[in-house]
């Protein structure tokens, strides 16, 4: 919690100092690249369990992360007055986990107990204010020890005429190369890895409508198929005989995820946030999200978000539990994150936005912190907490 708060308060000086020397450009179309926003956003995870897919299914699961990422938005309108928004993003994520500690079995604290995730990423838009439309083009990468992800996207988004509807579509790839880490009991060589590949592509469909000036609707469909490697190589699965195996799992999976997402506003100072979705894949698992928020505002700078997500999943027909599969089964998992249980996520969001900004700086205009607490029924057994602080100039 102490790095959370130093990460912050740390960088508020220079976000002061920019937000000072920056001019307001409301009143006319900026042509020079200018910044737009900046928002820091630190966050404290932590973790507990009884079902380590690591050593098959039982064991602890105690993971922590501290996750800082920094996002710059630069913005200029072009002679023909279309407006260009670059979004640059660089997150790094720092994790101990106990459960992968247990990849070596009579470590106390190996390499694997701990590592660090870069993740960079830069989107690009073009927005054609006159038209209603907007194309969307963006990279990324996400680095850690036992995992290389490349992705790409591109999107374009186009409103009806009346500007109350807007109709998006996104395609993304993921190209992904997994580091084979076994457990080292079913190692034949040396500390040598090989390397397998994972890609995912992914095609969003989206519409909203301004229903009226209470109420507005957003559609959400998704299509996703990922080939390759979809196991995890240091995963252990045992048989009914005692014998340990890696987990294995087909080469392919198909996903459909499709939602619903519902603002209505009461008043000037009630949001009601409402979310749907519904999922199911290939491998049989079917999954129902629902959650809802609700934005108070107590006052001109104060408000407050409670909040409640429910999750329910049934099990992939690959799953059995420690010592449970047979030799007889072509694939096999005892992780039970692809196990079939329900989840209850819920906390509080407090943010801060005075008129004249934080600290009377009028650019410094928000900070928000939130909690949540997350707990599963006793078939998955996991509990998790985490806290969050973002900074927001603008």
């Amino acid at each position: 919690m102490k790095r959370i708060l130093l990460n912050g308060f740390a960088l508020m000086a220079f976000f002061t100092m920019k937000a000072q020397t920056e001019q307001d450009s409301t009143a006319y179309k900026n042509r020079k690249l200018k910044i737009d926003e900046i928002n820091l956003v630190s966050s404290y995870y932590k973790q507990d369990g009884n079902n380590s897919a690591v050593t098959g299914g039982i064991g602890t699961e105690e993971l922590t992360d501290i996750s800082t990422a920094l996002d710059v938005r630069l913005v200029k309108y072009g002679e023909t007055g279309k407006k260009h928004t670059f979004d640059l993003e660089l997150g790094v994520d720092h994790y101990s986990s106990a459960s992968s500690d247990r990849i070596d079995l009579a470590a106390n604290s190996s390499a694997s107990s701990a590592d660090i995730r870069v993740y960079p990423s830069i989107l690009y838009s073009l927005e054609n204010e006159e038209k209603g439309s907007t194309f969307t083009a963006g990279v990324s990468s996400s680095t850690e020890f036992d995992y290389q992800s490349f992705g790409g996207t591109i999107g374009y988004a186009k409103k009806t005429k009346d500007r109350n509807g807007e109709f998006s579509a996104r395609l993304q790839t993921f190209l992904d190369q997994v580091k084979l880490i076994q457990p080292i009991e079913l190692r034949t060589g040396g500390e040598g890895y090989g390397t397998d590949s994972r890609n995912t592509f992914a095609l969003s469909l989206g519409y909203t409508q301004v229903v009226n000036k209470n109420l507005q609707v957003a559609l959400i469909a998704d299509l996703v198929t990922q080939q390759g490697y979809l196991a995890l190589p240091f995963h252990r699965v045992y048989f009914t005989d005692g014998s340990v195996h890696q987990e294995l799992l087909p080469d392919s999976r198909f996903k459909i995820p499709i939602g619903v997402r519902v603002n209505y506003f009461m008043g000037d100072n009630i949001i009601f946030r409402a979310y749907y979705r519904y999922y199911s894949d290939d491998w049989g698992l079917t999954a129902h999200t629902a959650s809802l928020e609700v934005p108070v505002k107590l006052t001109q700078a104060l408000s407050i978000s409670p909040f409640y997500r429910y999750y329910g999943q049934s099990a992939v027909k690959y799953f059995a539990g420690y010592q449970q599969h047979t030799g007889s089964e072509e694939f096999y998992t005892s992780n039970y994150d692809l196990s079939k249980f329900n989840s209850g996520f819920y906390g509080m969001g407090l943010k801060f936005t005075p008129p004249g900004g934080v600290f009377g700086i009028e650019k410094f205009n928000t900070i928000e912190l939130r909690y949540g607490h997350y707990e599963s029924d006793n078939a998955r057994n996991l509990v998790s907490d985490i806290i969050s602080l973002n900074i927001k100039v603008k």
